[in-house]
């Protein structure tokens, strides 16, 4: 078994308010990239799972294969075999696992996926060197990651830009890469990875509903999170200054012209 080698500190945790943004993503809103290369009979490694909901969409698109989640922390694996279990999934399993260095045989899988994981990780070169070597030789590794300095919004409600500039400072204290979403083929490129395709991707947040929503999340997210106790222990920002975030993403949410994009960079890459 290799040795665990992950040095970043997961900068979100999870809290309900980051737990109610990662139970939204799916298949088809986050690795639409990746479904047009899916087979039947495929055997998928979802690394970073989180609660499980793209893991159980995977396992739902190979019903003649097995899709094992994995995720770094324990403690949310319960959940995601909950996903799989009200859905009534088989062909699915959860564990621990370091992307640094995964405990499986060279040509494993058909598809390596993780989604929004290399810009937590301290390695994203060697994790897709890992990746890589997990798959079956014509497999997919298959990445995708946002991009918050291609974040953007209107109106420019005073708060927001020190919310980004916030989130940039405590994310790469905590040791990851916030805008790895333009760094990815570079990444793969390092990692030895040459067949390569690379195409974005958005999340767009503009009706009354998405507006309360988002916003909303990352309000919590910015006074009640593990990410909001990184932020002053780390002294990156008072207490007051947090709130004063979160108001900013209330008052941008109660705007009936707000609009906000979220780009990500996406990688399907050949072994």
């Amino acid at each position: 078994m290799s040795e665990p080698q992950e040095t970043a500190v997961y900068t979100h945790g999870h809290h309900e308010s980051v737990l109610r943004s990662h139970t939204w993503r799916t298949a088809a809103n986050s690795a639409a990239y990746l479904l047009g290369s899916l087979k039947p009979h495929m055997r998928i490694l979802d690394i970073g799972c989180g609660p499980g909901t793209i893991t159980a969409d995977l396992a739902a698109l190979v019903p003649e294969g097995r899709v094992t989640g994995a995720d770094h922390a324990p403690g949310i694996l319960d959940q995601a075999r909950r996903a799989a279990d009200e859905r009534g999934l088989t062909n699915v399993d959860f564990t621990v696992a370091d992307v640094h260095a995964l405990d499986y045989p060279d040509d494993t899988f058909c598809v390596v996926h993780a989604h929004q994981v290399l810009q937590h990780v301290g390695d994203p070169v060697r994790a897709l060197r890992e990746m890589r070597r997990v798959t079956k030789p014509g497999g997919f590794i298959a990445v995708r990651d946002s991009d918050y300095s291609a974040m953007t919004w209107y109106p420019a409600v005073p708060g927001l830009d020190d919310w980004r500039e916030l989130y940039l400072r405590v994310a790469r204290a905590n040791g990851g890469e916030p805008d790895a979403g333009r760094r990815l083929k570079s990444w793969a490129l390092a990692a030895g990875l040459t067949d390569i395709t690379a195409t974005s991707g958005t999340w767009t947040y503009s009706t009354a509903e998405e507006r309360a929503w988002w916003g909303g999340l990352w309000a919590d997210r910015t006074v009640a999170s593990a990410y909001a106790e990184r932020a002053v222990e780390g002294g990156h920002a008072t207490a007051e200054e947090l709130r004063a975030v979160a108001e900013a993403w209330r008052t941008w949410a109660a705007r009936d012209d707000g609009w906000f994009a979220v780009l990500h960079g996406e990688l399907l890459c050949r072994a």
